[in-house]
């Protein structure tokens, strides 16, 4: 086995790492419930490769192999010691330096939702005998149900609140002596003035070695920062630590925003300061990965990705559960159980490890080290009518600033499609999956120069706590039915169970536009003679030739992905 070690940092990185977890939690469920739909009874999913087993109190646990860091304050009504373990209460000692009055001011402990509420009754409950469930019964599960939904979708403040995960007591850590809001922490400079790693850094660097000093053999970090703000310094400060101690173990980063952190920007000043922040986070972070994979839009809920989807753009609980679907699906065949060859019938194809699909998109032809992220959410069936689009075309992208319609003979791609419906509806096999793809690139006007394909057949289990962000359209299995009813309110977990995901990596130039602005924005308000940031960079610590070695980096990524320029000599 494998192992994967998750890290999130930022609060809007833990609301994706929230979303992600509880899709294992459901599989984890679905597997054993005698009374789940087939399909998830044999995943051929080895679910170590994320979680470790342990023991409390002499019960075993299962939890995530995760390392999360946020600001204090922003795990709600969660301990920092996760929910299997009981924090003590601080201990109080006498203060002999000081002779006069000593006042604590302590804030009031978060409430739990509806939703905890539920979770906590259930917890209680596991080891009582059964109730014998009759149709009252039935009828009063599905109404409270509905109610924890609806006060789910009202009223989400913390990613803590639609979590139904058991997290180990190493896992959860709060920045000590950062009070700020989240919505204060919002550039490189801030981060980098609000943490100093000599202070905090070793701490979190022994809970990210507790992890790894389990695995049998590492196969690499999942790294999810939201970048949007002053998270991005203290992540680059983990990454060098990182890179320094576990040299040969590679780091897949998703740097993800929020839709909200893109806001009409009503001064010049922010402007320069918001550029150049994201200038300085994607600089620094790239610097320390081997794959770097830009994810968030403007505008989730305009854009082609939520053909099928009603997203509300100022709710970090329904953005990032689209890209967390998105980070699941690409992540299925890192824990794919191998099969041979000669396998008559199974229900995954095209496992591959951390340092295949790195080495695959990155260390090829151009040596790109920046992906696009693709998904279809969800993905069509395999055959329609005639005017529904492909499986292929129906995968928009998730990573801002990119160019569409790109042809670019020298891309390189990775899809991984699990849960796919035939026309019928039944689900296809991985053969049916396999051709029908190959098809379509057969019959693309456009192909990359490589892609590898991974199918399960696994589809993404809706977990109760997942947003109502579904069209009208989208059936129970996720079957796109045709006809789309007006003034219908969005579907949520009651009506939808699972649904068909196709997402794909691709290493290709249609990302040229991002990095070009990162580069343009860089040396117009950094470094330019007269540049209008150039004394805030200063003050984030930064000097001239730091700044032109970033420059110089953003040129080279720019320089690879460019095609080359004819000559223009007429000999």
């Amino acid at each position: 086995m494998k192992e994967i070690v998750t890290i999130q940092v930022g609060d809007f990185a833990n609301f994706v790492g929230s979303h992600f977890w509880n899709f294992q939690d459901e599989l984890l469920g679905l597997a054993g419930d005698p009374h789940a739909d087939s399909v998830f009874k044999n995943q051929d999913l080895n679910m170590d490769v994320l979680y470790r087993t342990g023991e409390t109190q002499g019960i075993l646990t299962y939890t995530p192999r995760l390392v999360s860091i946020n600001l204090r304050g922003s795990l709600g009504s969660m301990s920092s010691s996760g929910t299997l373990y009981k924090e003590a209460a601080p201990a109080t000692s006498d203060v002999f330096t000081w002779t006069g009055k000593v006042s604590t001011q302590a804030s009031e402990p978060h409430k739990k939702n509806l939703f905890l509420q539920r979770l906590h009754q259930e917890e209680e409950n596991l080891n009582t005998v059964n109730e014998i469930s009759g149709s009252n019964n039935g009828s009063q599960s599905e109404y409270q149900d509905k109610d924890i939904i609806q006060c789910l979708d009202n009223g989400v403040q913390f990613w803590t609140d639609y979590s139904k995960v058991h997290y180990h007591s190493q896992s959860l850590y709060e920045l000590n002596g950062v009070w700020a809001d989240v919505g204060e922490f919002d550039n490189y400079g801030i981060g980098r003035d609000s943490f100093a790693w000599a202070s905090q850094g070793e701490e979190i660097s022994d809970r990210l070695r507790f992890f790894v000093e389990e695995c049998d053999h590492i196969q690499g970090f999942q790294f999810v920062v939201d970048d949007s703000g002053g998270f991005s310094s203290v992540a680059a400060e983990f990454l060098e630590n990182i890179v320094d101690e576990y040299t040969n173990t590679p780091v897949l980063l998703y740097a993800v925003q929020g839709s909200a952190s893109y806001k009409s920007l009503p001064s010049r000043k922010r402007t320069v300061l918001e550029e150049l922040h994201d200038a300085i986070s994607f600089s620094r972070l790239s610097s320390y990965c081997k794959l770097i994979v830009p994810v968030g839009l403007p505008s989730l809920s305009k854009s082609k990705a939520s053909k099928f989807l009603h997203i509300e753009d100022e709710k970090h609980y329904h953005s990032s559960a689209v890209y967390a679907a998105a980070l699941h699906s690409i992540s299925l065949p890192f824990r794919m159980v191998p099969v041979g060859p000669t396998t008559d019938a199974c229900s995954v194809s095209g496992a591959v490890d951390f340092h295949g699909l790195i080495q695959m998109l990155s260390g090829q032809g151009r040596q790109n080290m920046v992906s696009v992220l693709d998904v279809a959410m969800p993905a069509p069936a395999l055959t329609g009518a005639q005017n529904e689009l492909s499986l292929l075309e129906n995968l928009q992208s998730l990573t801002p600033q990119i160019a569409e319609d790109v042809e670019d003979l020298q891309a390189i791609e990775h899809i991984t499609v699990h849960g796919a419906l035939a026309s019928e509806g039944h689900r296809a096999s991985v053969c049916e999956v396999k051709d029908t793809v190959d098809a379509a690139f057969q019959r693309a006007n456009t192909r990359p120069m490589f892609c590898h394909l991974s199918v399960a057949l696994c589809p993404l289990p809706i977990p109760l706590p997942f947003p109502s962000i579904f069209g009208n359209q989208v059936g129970q299995h996720g079957e796109l039915m045709g006809v789309q009813m007006t003034n219908s309110l969005p579907k949520g977990s009651l009506d939808v169970h699972s649904i068909p995901m196709a997402a794909r990596l691709r290493s290709s130039s249609a990302v040229l536009p991002f990095l070009e602005s990162k580069l343009r924005n860089l040396h117009r308000y950094g470094i330019a003679r007269g540049a209008a940031g150039a004394e805030l960079l200063r003050s984030w610590g930064f000097g001239k030739e730091e700044l032109e070695e970033m420059e110089e980096m953003l040129s080279n990524k720019v320089a690879a992905l460019c095609p080359p320029q004819l000559s223009s000599d007429s000999d």
